[in-house]
């Protein structure tokens, strides 16, 4: 099946794939996505698909089913306390574009580099620099997966809530704080989508390691964000927040991998 679907032009695979779903998104009852979000969406998709093939497309459709699930999670509750996401859930543009910006740029690194349009110097890079770039992608999905299942399951099940920066009891939503049982759900999100990223052989099992990590790490420095920068600056929204996050749990996984590369040669 894979291979009969990488023999078709793969601009006409996206382009009818994607258009099919945006039209099922457009009538569907319950919407995931505004209608502005849904033309983002279709764009970035057929990007992804272009790209990364069905592989990547299985990654980023595994990342927006889940996260878009478990925001609705106790959302009568979040929104009765008034720390629901607004629009009861549904992305808009800002949100596809602040939590697959990232990814989408790793994406275009990757078809640049196999088209031949980049021709990376060994020089500067280690041997394939695809396989970090691939690592980055999945990490920075793992990553935004990670802080939205932390958060949503945070703001709905969390028994005590902390401010990261000084472990003070803080109310549920606010910035920066986090739980024992949103942090224990982020991890679980970021293992579940590391191993889609390795079944579809877009990492290997290592990678699976690094981008758990590294997105452990970046939710965590996430959280110092909300609680001490995000305040103060009215340009630092919840938007410019999940793309320093990925960025943060791109470059980390990247980091480890390399480091880890360097360690055993």
């Amino acid at each position: 099946m894979s291979s009969l679907i990488d023999s078709v032009n793969p601009w006409l695979v996206a382009v009818v794939l994607n258009t099919i779903l945006l039209g099922l998104a457009w009538i569907a009852p319950k919407k995931l996505l505004t209608p502005a979000g849904l033309f983002h969406a279709w764009f970035l998709s057929i990007l992804i698909w272009v790209t990364l093939g069905w592989q990547g497309y299985a990654v980023v459709m595994f990342y927006f089913l889940v996260g878009s699930g478990v925001t609705r999670i106790g959302m009568a509750q979040k929104e009765a306390e008034g720390i629901a996401e607004k629009r009861s859930g549904a992305r808009g543009p800002e949100n596809v574009w602040g939590s697959a910006l990232t990814g989408a740029l790793c994406a275009l690194g990757v078809g640049m580099i196999n088209s031949g349009f980049i021709v990376p110097s060994p020089q500067f890079l280690i041997p394939n620099p695809q396989s970090l770039l691939l690592l980055a992608y999945v990490a920075s999905f793992s990553t935004k997966l990670a802080d939205t299942t932390a958060s949503e399951v945070g703001k709905a099940y969390g028994k005590s809530t902390f401010l990261i920066t000084t472990l003070q009891p803080v109310p549920r939503g606010t910035e920066g704080a986090v739980s024992l049982e949103g942090t224990l759900a982020g991890i679980v999100a970021s293992v579940a989508i590391a191993f889609v990223g390795w079944g579809v052989g877009l990492i290997d099992l290592l990678g699976v390691a690094w981008c758990v990590v590294a997105a452990f790490i970046a939710t965590n420095l996430e959280s110092v964000i909300g609680a001490t920068l995000q305040s103060k600056y009215t340009w630092l929204t919840n938007e410019v927040v999940n793309i320093f996050n990925t960025l943060i749990g791109a470059i980390a996984a990247v980091l480890l991998a390399w480091t880890w590369i360097s360690f055993i040669k």
